[in-house]
């Protein structure tokens, strides 16, 4: 079978009814975006060779690239694998995430974090290429990510109640009582001794209404708003909440709170308002560095997870973005619907699909009454 026949049979199922230079795949491939390598294969009709997205060959005309799911696909429509970014193997982004997540398991099964030598050495690799992975992989640093991993450590230790705050700490990893005390607000959002009675003595005012996507319960510490979410069945929200800190001082809203639900229920039936209430926004450094940046997108828009990733400097980060999206438990105000797929599917949302469809067409619909407005 000639490459031209084998080519005209196999294009029918594998492009898309819009043109190449329109197609989501091709942008991947003018970026070199190694973070869809694996998600489909290109092939080039004048050279008979097909590669991946972030091939660094020249960039072929789009006229004649057509796209292919796998690598079978691809040769079965007469094609050859590339000799520069051998498309037909493991992939160096594979390999990579292969071996951070070997540093990885090694971080969470030794009692004092590796140096950094010890781990790059571990992987093979060197301390500066090792480190430079490691960010770009999981978002934070390897010594960061050891700090999370004790932090969980003595939030588990402390949530079991067999051992005194004291031993949960050393347990934990930490050489000191004071190092851990130093970062402990931050890491359980309150002092050990009371994370491990189950909050008692933390306040926090609640109130459950009701908004066109459903029932809504918006939470305020001390702070500010610390939890807006969404759901069919209010009773169940509230069981959320209290799920957090069973021992928390849970109480009905305050003089002045319905102004409060009223503000959050505005900003969901009305996004082109904006929400002047304080919130308290806990979860780590890459957390907190990523829903800024979902907040940095404007009423009407959408960005997806590898533009965010590239946003705060972490492009091959784009699975760790997704997952600090879906920790997310202050919908709307951190405005996580607005991330979608690549080729702008819509993802998975923790409060439904359905919910985050809705919320994107009132937002267009807002800013098309804005730009008609006189």
């Amino acid at each position: 079978m000639s490459l031209s026949t084998a080519m005209s049979k196999d294009t029918v199922s594998s492009t898309p009814m819009v043109s190449t230079a329109e197609d989501p795949r091709w942008h991947a491939i003018v970026r070199r975006d190694i973070s869809q390598d694996g998600a489909f294969v290109y092939a080039v009709r004048t050279t008979g060779i097909y590669c991946r997205p972030g091939c660094p060959a020249r960039l072929a005309k789009p006229e004649n690239v057509t796209f292919h799911t796998t690598c079978a696909e691809a040769e079965r429509a007469g094609f050859r694998a590339c000799l520069r970014c051998r498309p037909d193997t493991i992939s160096l982004a594979t390999q990579q995430v292969a071996r951070v997540a070997e540093a990885c398991r090694i971080i969470e099964t030794t009692e004092n974090l590796p140096s950094l030598k010890t781990l790059a050495d571990a992987v093979a690799m060197s301390p500066f290429h090792f480190h430079r992975i490691f960010k770009a992989t999981t978002g934070v640093t390897p010594s960061a990510y050891g700090r999370a991993h004790r932090a969980k450590r003595v939030r588990d230790r402390l949530s079991e109640g067999s051992a005194s705050v004291t031993e949960a700490i050393y347990d934990a990893g930490f050489n000191s009582n004071g190092r851990f005390y130093a970062a402990s607000d931050q890491m359980l959002g309150m002092t050990p001794t009371v994370f491990r009675a189950g909050g008692p003595d933390t306040t926090i005012h609640f109130a459950i209404g009701e908004c066109s996507l459903g029932s809504i319960l918006v939470a305020q510490s001390l702070k500010g708003i610390c939890a807006i979410l969404l759901g069919d069945d209010p009773d169940q929200l509230a069981r959320d909440l209290q799920d957090r800190f069973p021992k928390a001082d849970l109480m009905g809203g305050h003089r002045g709170f319905e102004a409060i639900v009223a503000s959050v229920v505005g900003l969901v039936d009305g996004p082109a308002t904006a929400l002047d209430l304080p919130l308290d926004v806990r979860g780590t450094a890459f957390q907190q560095q990523v829903w800024q940046a979902l907040r940095d997108i404007p009423v009407g828009s959408t960005a997806s997870y590898a533009e965010i990733a590239r946003r705060i400097g972490l492009p091959q980060a784009v699975r760790a973005v997704a997952r600090a999206c879906g920790a997310n438990t202050i919908a709307v105000a951190i405005p996580c619907h607005r991330v979608v797929r690549t080729d702008g599917a819509l993802s998975g949302y923790r409060w439904g699909v359905q919910r985050k469809r809705a919320l994107l067409d009132k937002e267009a619909a807002a800013t098309i009454e804005r730009t008609d407005a006189p």
